[in-house]
């Protein structure tokens, strides 16, 4: 990233009115999304002390979000972290917006008590690893995904 093309973004915590700006990311990253559709899941999401959600303000526009969630795992003692969606709209893309939107979600999942971040990104991605990469995340499995039928009346 060229520190002349860097802009200072505003991160702050996801409000109601933002359901259309970050439907408009989510079909960005490739999830097409209705503005009523994110009113809902961000209704549910919201509800649900588990789930963060912050928006990367400029000029005052939404350019970008991360939803995160802890939870407990049999695994560990600590409670994990999980980045679930990251997304900076096309064009403020390389100018710094998803490494501000990791820090603020690494500092809550600090306050969290949360030491263990993961974050799943698809194997056409490569661009996001290597971005993942550069801020200390490892490789170290896959992730395998089944899609059940809906059940039947």
């Amino acid at each position: 990233m060229n520190d002349a093309n860097r802009v200072d973004v505003r991160i702050r915590r996801a409000e109601r009115g933002d359901a259309a700006a970050l439907a408009d990311l989510m079909t960005q990253l490739g999830y097409p999304t209705r503005a009523s559709e994110m009113e809902m899941r961000m209704e549910d999401i919201s509800a649900d002390k588990n789930y963060a959600t912050f928006v990367a303000v400029d000029e005052g526009k939404v350019c970008g979000m991360i939803g995160t969630f802890t939870r407990y795992s049999y695994e560990h003692n600590n409670p994990s972290g999980r980045i679930l969606a990251l997304v900076v709209s096309e064009k403020m893309r390389g100018r710094g917006v998803g490494h501000a939107l990791i820090m603020a979600a690494e500092a809550d999942f600090a306050q969290r008590n949360v030491r263990r971040v993961a974050v799943n990104a698809r194997f056409e991605r490569t661009q996001a690893h290597a971005f993942y990469e550069g801020l200390g995340y490892t490789k170290n499995g896959f992730r395998l995904v089944k899609e059940l039928a809906a059940p039947t009346d």
